[in-house]
């Protein structure tokens, strides 16, 4: 036995196709065709579930209501992304984990308009509890995918 750390590397290169089911595919039709997000309202503890399940996963009863939510909320979390990984933007990049108005969980997009080349600064101006506001993409630009739509800052 030696007491060298072995370092083994891999690569991966995945394509995946998924059926997104009738509440997520709902979520994305009402993005691409209104530009507005939804969520789904638990029915037992009142959640606003963003993105939208089927199900509460704290009551585990279906969810029923539709709740637009937005158009802005706040940075629960975030990351700044400074390494390249394949099939994602060129760095540095920022995405955020913001919890819109009117929802009681967070989603996860892009934050674009933000200079992130000081990583400092860049990680002062998302701290948590930053006000950011949903900016959807033009009408004939939208695909009905989770690109369709991203986060900025507020002053």
């Amino acid at each position: 036995m030696t007491d060298a750390t072995r370092t083994i590397e891999e690569k991966w290169d995945l394509t995946y196709r998924h059926a997104a089911g009738p509440v997520v595919s709902h979520f994305y039709d009402r993005l691409q065709s209104d530009g507005v997000l939804v969520g789904r309202r638990c029915p037992q503890c009142t959640r606003v579930l963003v993105p939208p399940r089927s199900f509460c996963d704290r009551c585990y009863v279906d969810t029923e209501d539709w709740i637009e939510v937005g158009p802005e909320g706040v940075v629960e979390t975030f990351t700044v992304v400074y390494r390249e990984f394949q099939s994602l933007p060129e760095p540095p990049y920022a995405m955020a984990y913001v919890r819109l108005d009117g929802a009681d969980t967070a989603i996860l997009n892009y934050v674009r308009g933000l200079d992130l080349r000081e990583p400092v600064a860049a990680a002062a101006a998302l701290r948590p509890g930053t006000r950011a506001r949903l900016v959807v993409d033009e009408p004939q630009r939208r695909q009905g995918r989770i690109t369709d739509f991203w986060f900025e800052l507020l002053p």
